[in-house]
């Protein structure tokens, strides 16, 4: 039972970190000396050193991309939250429903701010110049990881 608990936290706080890194990092679209994430606009040499970074776009989409971001990562900490206080306040017996429904939801976030992401830029996939970056990549990896957590939550019963 130890090493299934173990094996649930870290498996939860691997998405946190996930998340953290993709919301954070300046890696969601990058070429030709760019790189664009969900606050800013870099560009950069040929060396890779930072030269201008602007604030990006106050577009609604946009916003609602760093909104469901940041709801995913709050979903995903509650979640956390929840686990260890129903871990020695559960009776025995009892399922993490709570806990697993915050986790579920935190990935249906971050899928949603994914998606969102790339439907409103149907120009980077015909343009070759540029690609999605590795932030963007970890933002969809954190969606089924979240889920399968969740999952995990809810199927979880707590023993003695």
């Amino acid at each position: 039972m130890l090493l299934l608990l173990l094996g649930i936290i870290v498996l939860h706080v691997a998405v946190l970190v996930l998340l953290f890194v993709s919301t954070i990092v300046s890696q969601w679209l990058v070429g030709n000396g760019h790189s664009t994430d969900l606050w800013q606009n870099c560009s950069t040499s040929s060396s890779g050193n930072v030269h201008h970074c602007f604030s990006s776009s106050a577009n609604e989409w946009l916003q609602s991309v760093q909104a469901t971001m940041i709801l995913s990562i709050i979903f995903s900490v509650l979640s956390l939250f929840l686990f260890f206080c129903q871990l020695f306040t559960l009776t025995k017996g009892g399922r993490f429903y709570i806990t697993g429904i915050f986790q579920i939801l935190a990935g249906l976030c971050v899928m949603s701010a994914a998606a969102i992401y790339t439907v409103r830029h149907p120009e980077w996939h015909l343009n070759s110049d540029y690609s999605y970056g590795f932030a963007y990549i970890l933002a969809w990896v954190a969606f089924p990881l979240a889920l399968l957590s969740g999952v995990v939550y809810v199927i979880l019963r707590k023993r003695e």
